[in-house]
């Protein structure tokens, strides 16, 4: 029997099993990629305040992301499930989006500009959502059902070790020498220079080793007949995208409001944690001050130790996932999460800054892994791109939201506070945990994980 026959009288497609090294080996790209989002979440913010905006404009500047992520990532999905390429279903879509993501890079801390930093922003994030959404279903295309938790949560541990190398390396170069008040004449440190540098390498390179390493199996005649067939034009792809809403299944229908707390929670705290830190800790507000410097080194330290924590964590979820669910499991970090996130403005020491981040680092590492198990489980395979293109929308819009919303509060109900915006993220945490408690993985027919179909 070879990858690509059906396995004996079912007409699915048959999945050879992979050892752990090749599933590395295949999520690898995923490293560079989260070391990309990393870099960004990390180093954004500043450089839009080293650039003369203020902090209640931040959150419409970083409108890239989300706007990109809702009108990409359902396209990319839709396309690719109709894509049949020499090169593959995915693989042209992670070509494109790793040659975007990495230009994104190299180009934004030269950036002498509000405008520019904006514009090498939708860059670079249309290149993180051309290929992210394909990595995804990568793992679905490749794995049979038994490995998607070790194949989905070794992607969260990729998450959290390469967003721990990008929060990290800027106070490596700093320990290497570089003086962190070192700027160039628009006030962007040469540490944010090299580190967005290694970042366009790092991205480009793990994740054309990915597909050289663990290349897609190849279609079968009916998945190709499928293909052939199917309308093509951008037409008949906004219909597919319609057609999957209405017949989405029960368990992600139910992952809907978990995903509104939780990602805007996400978003507010990858905005405002920076600036937290630097009253909290710094006693500073002024974001051309050493202090300020200071902060953004000491979020970084602290988001490659949560990070750290995360990719520790994502592999030991993997038997707690089997034994009690994907849901409950995560409904349990994001109460720890909550708890962190209320208890972070009030550490007023480095320090003391690390205690709530494990907290953040369990929720985070759950947050990238087993959401995707109970989605994986419940799609129909053939929809498997476009499902989780209209699954990154559930993340995308509460993003969007927060960009639009957060600024009309801030100063009003938030007091311009910005160690505010961290309880307000904490407490959504604790309401996405109630929301997902009740979730219950269940496949393509409807039946819990693991029930055979009726006769």
């Amino acid at each position: 029997m070879t990858p690509s026959t059906p396995a004996a009288g079912t007409g699915v497609p048959f999945k050879p099993r992979l050892s752990l090294t090749r599933i590395l080996e295949m999520n690898l790209g995923f490293l560079g990629l989260q070391f990309s989002f990393g870099l960004q979440q990390g180093n954004m913010a500043p450089i839009y305040s080293y650039l003369g905006a203020s902090e209640a404009q931040i959150p419409l500047l970083q409108l890239a992301g989300p706007m990109t992520g809702l009108l990409i990532q359902p396209l990319i999905g839709a396309m690719s499930d109709r894509t049949d390429s020499r090169w593959g279903r995915r693989t042209p879509y992670f070509l494109i989006g790793a040659v975007l993501c990495a230009l994104g890079l190299f180009f934004m801390p030269l950036s002498s500009s509000l405008l520019m930093a904006v514009s090498l922003l939708w860059i670079l994030d249309a290149g993180n959502n051309i290929t992210m959404e394909p990595y995804r279903a990568y793992v679905s295309d490749r794995l049979d059902g038994a490995q998607h938790n070790v194949g989905f949560l070794t992607q969260s541990a990729f998450t959290g070790l390469a967003q721990m190398l990008a929060f990290l390396t800027p106070s490596i170069l700093v320990w290497a020498g570089m003086n962190p008040d070192w700027v160039d004449g628009h006030n962007i440190p040469y540490t944010a220079r090299v580190v967005f540098m290694i970042g366009a390498v790092l991205s480009f390179v793990t994740i054309v080793w990915s597909i050289r390493r663990v290349p897609e199996l190849p279609l079968t005649p009916d998945e190709r007949a499928r293909i052939a067939a199917a309308p093509k034009g951008i037409g008949a792809t906004l219909k597919e995208i319609g057609d999957a809403i209405r017949a989405m299944p029960l368990p992600m229908r139910k992952l809907a409001l978990m995903s509104l707390f939780q990602w805007y929670a996400m978003m507010a705290y990858w905005n405002y944690v920076i600036y937290a830190i630097g009253r909290s800790v710094y006693g500073t507000a002024d974001a051309t001050s050493s202090g300020f410097h200071a902060a953004v080194l000491t979020n970084g330290e602290v988001a490659a130790f949560y990070n750290g924590v995360a990719f520790v964590a994502a592999f030991a979820m993997v038997p707690l996932a089997r034994r009690i669910g994907a849901a409950p499991l995560h409904a349990i970090c994001l109460v720890i999460t909550g708890i962190g996130m209320i208890a972070m403005p009030h550490m007023t020491s480095k320090a003391m800054l690390f205690l709530p981040a494990i907290g953040i680092g369990l929720g985070w590492a759950s947050m990238m892994g087993n959401p995707y198990v109970i989605l994986a489980g419940s799609i129909p395979p053939e929809r498997t791109g476009v499902y989780m293109g209209i699954f990154n929308m559930m993340i995308v819009i509460p993003m969007l939201i927060f960009g639009v919303t957060l600024p009309l509060f801030y100063q009003s109900w938030l007091g311009g506070d910005p160690r505010n915006v961290l309880t307000l993220c904490g407490v959504l945490m604790l309401l996405a945990s109630l929301s997902v408690y009740s979730v219950r993985a269940r496949n393509a027919q409807g039946l819990p994980l693991g029930a055979a179909p009726q006769a």
